[in-house]
């Protein structure tokens, strides 16, 4: 693996163009990062480009890959950076005013990005996973490799070394600034505190043929005990020194100017802090009881409980006299004031982590794998900001997942005993170690060893202790047992052993290789037994704030099974070495550090489904694989056996013909190759089905009911029959106007869709329409038998075989009061029935039937149900 000694220096030139006013030009902007490989997005007002605004604070966006710098008083996005290649990665920021460090948590690379110019100045690989960390202040940075104990001063702006590291037993754990420009570093094998200061730079950057310093390194300044060795610590720096919360003996240490302050803790379980804290009043969060104590100058002053149900709370953070906690299950931030009493309730849409920081005097609420993030000021009020603001790449931010089902509750009870309990005799000491015990619900908060006349209690993460003060010659065996919120566990005890001045060496030297079946293989050289026989080595695994036994081996390697050590975590082994009078040796050197890994996980909630709009093609999308300790780099897509490989978690395949049931199938991959298959159904868009229902009829109109099997797509529909326009209409009815009274149709349903179209008829008639052929006689002379029969020269109700009164053309004479049948009209001769018909007028005709279809003017013809002419269709 890499270390942070090999630092590679970006050189570019430091000189920026200005226009008027300080603002950087897009030309140079885009220059800058084509060197950097970065990319700014929505550039455009003044000093965009410049030094970090004040009350601004930069936040990660994992599904973009992006940064986005916030301005905390508009709580606006005002620049974006692309950061390739880092797309759904975990990221650490630290920041300052003037310098931006990037760790890469799955690639494990560190970059230092200037923010004056935009420029990377220099990257600088480290082993990837959880372990390493970095930490910057001013211009003080620092690199902690908690696995290895070794602090580094870097120059942000090479990344190049200051100095000699300071180093410390491995396993520590820490690595953050106090309000002073101090970092502290918490040693649980010693149970120690410590803090160390920067060298002073120079003012041209460092280069790794050049170190800065000028001779000077980085210096551990103070040094002080808070806990019995062994103990589980986890630190949150202050404004001025450090608080130290010793998990195994539920206590809080202040250590400030000097003053070391410890505080009984009333825990209720296994409790967190965060990294760090502003103003004199710590919280301690108890996740798995949502309890939060706050612990004052002068002790324990208050607790309070967090509304809701689970364990995902993240530590809360001390802000402007109240009190924030994140619940990362349902993205909610509760808000507490100095009383404890709940004031605020900041709903949110995000599932997963929430970062809370306090800088420039705001509180930065972030969501990494969300669009969203929140700013809140000193008066407490909250503003949402969209990170994706002014995207220039274009489309909506992917939808949040939605939140997983709340977890069973398991049952609580006490621990059970530890596992392989084993104790290996020294020169007056003996080292007792063992396997965990099952917690039963309750995170176990301590182990206990008993024996010798003595009690200590360990940190839940060591599982391992030296028992001191022992007598050589004398026989000693010694009880642990586990210890969680509901009590203590039964014990078990660990092998007789002979503390001995007569112990063999420790290995000369421990390498350890990680390997993409998940397991580990750790080997060392065979140790000198002083005139004895090795019987076997002890294996330690080390990681940041953690000592845990791995195995035992009587061979010179051990394989340490898959699935014992947290894939993405970074660990060091040492070894011991056991005689066969069951004496041990000192802990061999440390050995390099490994970052276990296995094949990726199962996709997580596939989708397959129907793409309405495109023949022969199934959408496919998921959620992020678990990586198990590298970078998924691509995921294998296999859909109804059509392959392809895709690098996001959705894609759209076709050519699967229409209408095809398929079986999908997705594998992540990684350095360790494909893993686990999900596995979906999918069918794609088949050509519609239509099914005729039923149908009815006006005289003038009809309609017919249907019902359409889509086939998965969108379908359109419409209604047809000879000598009509096709009508268009909803996919369950349509109406067709304007047809011809009492004659027969035969009516066509389509329906179509991406894969095709289909038919169903329908035979309908639509109702015949009638008419009263109507003259009434007049009330004087002639008027008085206009309307009694046919006689020559015009009278009513005469019939033609054309729309104009042509006596050559006449087919007849209707009696007043006949019942005709009526087809259509036609525009002919006016006609004017005067007082014969209540004076109707009109040059329409109608087509009847009489001796055959023929035409009678309208103005004798009283249509049936209103005498609307308007029912009837054009002939």
């Amino acid at each position: 693996m890499a270390s942070i000694d090999d630092a590679e220096r970006t050189d570019a030139p430091r000189s920026r163009s200005r226009l008027r006013g300080g603002l950087v030009t897009v030309g140079t902007v885009t220059a800058l990062l084509a060197a950097m490989g970065l990319t700014v997005l929505g550039l455009g007002a003044a000093d965009n480009a410049v030094a970090n605004y004040d009350a601004s604070s930069w936040l990660w966006s994992a599904v973009r890959s992006e940064l986005a710098r916030v301005n905390g008083v508009t709580a606006r996005v005002d620049t974006r950076t692309e950061v390739p290649g880092a797309r759904r990665h975990p990221m650490q920021v630290a920041q300052t005013d003037r310098l931006l460090i990037l760790r890469d948590l799955q690639t494990g690379q560190i970059s230092s990005l200037d923010l004056a110019t935009l420029q990377l100045t220099a990257t600088t690989p480290t082993t990837p996973g959880l372990g390493v960390s970095v930490a910057l202040h001013e211009d003080a940075a620092f690199v902690v490799d908690a696995v290895q104990g070794i602090v580094r001063q870097l120059d942000p702006r090479s990344l190049s070394p200051v100095g000699e590291p300071v180093r410390y037993p491995p396993g520590i754990t820490g690595g953050t600034f106090d309000g002073e420009g101090r970092l502290w570093i918490a040693v649980p094998s010693e149970g120690t505190v410590s803090a160390v200061t920067a060298a002073k730079l120079p003012s041209a950057p460092a280069s790794a043929a050049a170190p800065a310093g000028g001779g000077l390194s980085p210096e551990r300044v103070e040094t002080y005990d808070v806990a019995d060795a062994s103990h589980e610590l986890v630190i949150s720096t202050l404004d001025d020194g450090v608080a130290v919360l010793d998990r195994t003996a539920a206590r809080l240490v202040r250590v400030q100017r000097g003053e070391v302050r410890p505080t009984p803790l009333t825990l209720p379980g296994r409790a967190a802090m965060p990294t760090r804290t502003s103003g004199p009043r710590v919280p301690v969060t108890v996740p798995a009881e949502r309890r939060v104590l706050v612990v004052g100058d002068t002790g324990e002053e208050r607790a309070f409980t967090v509304p809701g149900s689970g364990d995902r709370l993240s530590p809360a953070v001390a802000w402007a006299d109240r009190f924030y906690c994140a619940d990362e299950a349902t993205g909610t931030i509760y808000s507490f004031d100095a009383g404890g009493q709940l004031v605020d309730t900041i709903k949110g849409r995000a599932n997963g982590p929430l970062e809370m920081e306090v800088r420039e005097n705001h509180l930065f609420i972030n969501s990494p794998d969300s669009a969203t993030a929140r700013v809140v000021d000193d008066k407490h009020q909250v503003r949402e900001v969209d990170k994706y603001a002014n995207d220039v790449l274009g489309g909506d931010p992917p939808p949040a997942p939605p939140p997983p089902p709340p977890p069973k509750k398991p049952r609580v009870g006490k621990p059970s005993a530890p596992r392989s309990v084993t104790a290996a005799a020294g020169n007056a000491q003996a080292r007792v170690s063992w396997r965990p015990a099952a917690a039963n619900g309750a995170e176990i908060t301590k182990y206990v060893v008993q024996g010798a006349d003595q009690r200590l209690e360990v940190g839940a993460n060591q599982r391992s202790v030296e028992v001191k003060g022992l007598t050589n010659g004398e026989t000693y065996r010694f009880a642990v047992h586990a210890v969680n919120a509901k009590g203590d566990g039964p014990a078990r005890s660990s092998n007789p052993v002979t503390p001995t001045a007569a112990v063999p060496d420790p290995p000369a030297s421990v390498t350890a290789q990680e390997r993409p079946d998940g397991t580990v293989v750790v080997k060392w050289p065979a140790a000198n037994g002083q005139g004895n026989k090795i019987a076997k080595y002890a294996v330690t695994a080390t990681s940041a704030g953690t000592n845990a036994p791995a195995g035992e081996s009587t061979k010179t390697e051990l394989v340490v099974p898959a699935g014992e050590l947290e894939f993405g975590t970074q660990y060091a082994f040492t070894v011991v070495a056991v005689n066969d009078k069951g004496a041990g040796s000192a802990a061999s050197p440390v050995s390099n550090t490994v970052v276990p890994f296995a094949a990726p996980g199962r996709p997580l909630d596939l989708q397959a489904g129907t793409v309405a709009d495109q023949p022969g093609a199934v959408t496919v999308q998921w959620s992020p694989a678990e990586a198990n300790g590298r970078p998924v780099t691509k995921y294998q897509v296999d859909v109804g056996g059509r392959t392809s490989e895709v690098t996001e978690t959705r894609t759209t395949v076709t050519g699967l013909g229409n209408g095809q049931n398929v079986t999908v199938k997705v594998k992540a991959v990684n350095e360790a190759g494909p893993g686990p298959e999900a596995t979906a159904t999918a069918r794609t868009v088949a050509p519609p089905r239509v099914t005729v229902t039923g149908s009815s009829a006006t005289a003038t109109s009809a309609t017919v009911t249907f019902t359409v099997d889509a086939g998965g797509g969108k379908a359109t529909c419409s209604l047809s029959t000879s000598g009509e326009p096709a009508k268009a209409g909803a996919c369950s009815s349509i109406t067709m106007t304007g047809l011809t009274p009492g004659t027969s149709y035969s009516f066509t349903v389509t329906a179509s869709n991406a894969a095709g179209k289909n038919t169903a008829t329908r035979a309908q008639a639509t109702q015949a329409l009638y008419g009263i052929a109507t003259c009434n006689n007049g009330p004087d002379g002639d008027q008085r038998t206009y309307c009694d029969r046919e006689v020559d020269g015009r009278n009513g109700n005469e019939i033609f075989k054309v729309t104009r009164q042509d006596n050559d053309k006449q087919a007849g004479w209707a009696k007043p009061g006949t019942r005709l049948k009526a087809y259509c009209k036609k525009s002919g001769e006016n006609v004017d029935s005067w007082i014969y018909n209540n004076q109707k007028q009109s040059n329409w005709w109608v087509q009847v039937d009489y001796k055959g279809k023929n035409y009678i003017p309208w103005a004798w013809l009283n249509l049936e149900g209103g005498d609307n002419i308007n029912v009837l269709p054009t002939c």
